[in-house]
């Protein structure tokens, strides 16, 4: 193998392009727009850096891996930060719950909203290092190429009991209604519903316990940077701002990658972490593509988000870095992002509040946000959203005024919003999903879009539609799956 081309320089195809430049193989990352990261995307505006997302960073060994791999640190290209607590909970009642990995406080909050879940709390850590030990560390980072493959881990999987839901799941453990939302929300920071993701996702839990949970210092932009220096230090080639307009085959082999302005360049091997469907259906040549996009145009997808991004003026030391604003409904909302496709006059909100760990992302004396809600995708709910944003960023600051700070929409010094709509145009996302594929048990590993294409035999996946799934450690695991692949393969 001499050299390849990844197609998006999001997290995943980054990772991947650093393993095989790591390895020898003469990387060319080609990407649509004019920075690096796909969704961990980043603006700067009137003084305030503002980030696209992910910025919930677990599992920091998976990164630090990737410099590892050519004897080099990743401490000397970002700094990680640890984030405490993890999550602050708020209910519209005022119960708010602290969420971490120290055991003494946590134990505390729990017995204050229940104390015989304090016992059912440490059970259910239990079953998530069983969860984790199978779905990450076993089978994380291992491709599902075939039905066999499958077939091997289901007995692990039908251990753990995975058909049934984390909240259902959750639910066995713990009796207090706040204590199973606060347990079970996570599995919308990778796109599933906690009504119906499989419970392999619990593993999450055991993830942020022993890993805790990390910002990078200057925002999620500056491990994208870093990656990206870490990959050209390699002697990795990327080239922004010009995206990829036909990947050319000849026979059943990925001949050639062309751009929009012309660039071409043969490969011996391809990579796509672009949108898997906008991928097989305007990209590849193959007469199979066709079919692959139709079976993926009937998957279910994730849903979309509205992220409000707000420049703030003042300090708000009592507004930790990460805060979930849970709104009066649980399940009734879920069922209306997830399957009703309803725009729900309630909502509940992710407030991201990143200066409160690194001053830098705003002017002197001001203050950083983003409010994330999410909604349903534009296949279930084909909003006009240059009427629906407005409308909703007013609700999302009426709601912060009414329940954190009073004065809080007098105090906006600059403000925009990512809708539905954007990611659609931005990241050629189908219906404007903001995680690809839905990830339920019946769309993951084996039945998910394969980290190396069935007929293509020199074309792979890396990114949130492949396995395992969204999220960082998702997309880092997913490289490492494909780089087995492809650096297995000859020449």
């Amino acid at each position: 193998m001499k050299n390849a081309a990844v197609i998006g320089a999001g997290i995943g195809g980054l990772a991947l392009a650093i393993r095989l430049q790591s390895a020898g193989v003469a990387t060319t990352i080609l990407e649509a727009r004019d920075r690096p990261g796909g969704r961990a995307y980043v603006w700067e505006k009137d003084g305030f850096t503002f980030d696209a997302g992910p910025t919930v960073i677990t599992d920091p060994a998976c990164l630090a891996e990737l410099w590892e791999l050519s004897g080099h640190a990743i401490g000397s290209d970002v700094d990680l930060i640890p984030v405490t607590p993890f999550y602050r909970l708020s209910w519209p009642d005022g119960t708010k719950f602290d969420y971490g990995n120290d055991e003494a406080a946590m134990e505390a909050a729990i017995a204050a909203l229940n104390p015989r879940d304090v016992a059912g709390y440490a059970r259910f850590l239990a079953y998530s290092a069983a969860v984790h030990e199978e779905g990450y560390v076993k089978l994380g980072a291992v491709p599902f190429l075939d039905f066999r493959s499958m077939l091997k881990a289901a007995p692990a999987l039908a251990r753990q009991r995975a058909w049934r839901s984390v909240y259902k799941t959750v639910s066995g453990y713990v009796e207090n209604e706040k204590l199973r939302e606060a347990l079970s929300f996570h599995t919308l920071l990778v796109g599933g519903n906690p009504m119906a993701t499989s419970a392999i996702y619990a593993l999450i839990h055991k993830l942020e316990q022993d890993g805790g949970v990390w910002f990078a210092r200057g925002g999620t932009n500056r491990l994208v940077a870093a990656m990206v220096r870490q990959f050209e230090r390699l002697g990795g080639e990327l080239r922004l701002d010009d995206p990829v307009e036909r990947i050319s085959t000849e026979g059943d082999r990925v001949r050639e990658v062309k751009t929009r302005a012309g660039y071409r360049i043969e490969v011996d091997a391809a990579v796509c972490n672009a949108d898997v469907l906008h991928s097989y259906r305007d990209l590849i040549d193959h007469p199979s593509a066709k079919r692959s996009a139709r079976r993926l145009a009937r998957k279910n997808w994730s849903p979309s988000l509205f992220v409000l991004h707000l420049g703030v003026r003042g300090l708000f030391p009592d507004i930790p870095h990460h805060m979930i604003l849970f709104g009066p409904r649980y399940r009734g909302l879920l069922d209306d992002i997830f399957n009703n496709g309803v725009l729900a006059e309630d909502f509940a909100l992710y407030l991201h509040h990143p200066s409160a760990s690194d001053a830098s992302l705003a002017p002197p004396s001001h203050s950083t946000f983003y409010a994330l809600a999410p909604v349903p995708h534009l296949g279930d709910a084909p909003l006009d959203w240059a009427i629906e944003g407005p409308r909703l960023a007013r609700r999302i600051v009426a709601e912060i005024e009414k329940r954190l700070v009073p004065d809080f929409g007098e105090r906006i010094v600059t403000q925009f919003s990512y809708a539905p709509p954007d990611f659609e145009t931005d990241l050629a996302a189908h219906h404007g999903s903001a995680f690809s594929l839905l990830p339920s048990l019946t769309q993951s590993a084996y039945f998910r879009t394969h980290n190396r294409d069935d007929v293509i035999e020199n074309l792979y996946f890396v990114g949130a539609g492949t396995h395992p799934g969204a999220g960082i450690p998702g997309v880092v695991a997913s490289a490492k799956a494909a780089a087995s692949l492809l650096l297995a393969k000859p020449g």
